[in-house]
């Protein structure tokens, strides 16, 4: 009997802890967003022109299709905000990192995360962002966001993330 009590009880308490809000799902994903506040202003203990400011205020991710370097039309809009807020901080530097998921070879997700980089890193040139500010660098699959070995994870792991240097 108390072994069912015990049993309830951890279920509720990993119940618990799977809930999730929309500020927890944002930070997860890197999607940002300054909920009208421009340039992160408010946004509480992120130093204007960090790395904290950059995920608050613009996002720090744009994401892939299947064995795709195409940047998406929302990852465009992120990649475009980012350009915005590198012109507000020109004494920021950032590394453009590529990331792919667990299919294929090392090799392979390698060279596709560098194309992945250097297509967001090109973006962000086109909008006025000096390509001396940005260094690009591949992690190909050796640093998934999710795990897992399902489309969700996936796609999650198909990516492009704008780091502050």
């Amino acid at each position: 009997m108390n072994a069912k009590i015990l049993g309830a009880l951890g279920a509720l308490a990993l119940l618990a802890a799977c809930s999730s809000d929309e500020a927890s799902n944002a930070a997860a994903t890197g999607a940002g967003g300054s909920g009208g506040l421009a340039g992160g202003a408010g946004m509480g203990s992120a130093r204007p022109g960090s790395q904290e400011d950059l995920v608050a205020s613009v996002g720090d991710r744009v994401f892939f299709d299947t064995d795709s370097t195409q940047v998406r039309g929302d990852g465009r809009a992120t990649l475009e905000r980012q350009a915005s807020w590198l012109g507000r901080y020109p004494q920021v530097s950032v590394y453009m990192e590529g990331h792919a998921d667990e299919r294929g070879t090392r090799e392979y997700n390698l060279a596709l995360g560098q194309r992945r980089a250097n297509a967001a890193r090109d973006l962000l040139v086109a909008s006025g962002v000096s390509g001396q500010r940005i260094q690009t660098v591949s992690y190909g699959k050796d640093r998934p966001a999710a795990l897992g070995s399902d489309e969700g994870s996936w796609a999650q792991n198909r990516r492009a993330v704008t780091t502050v240097r």
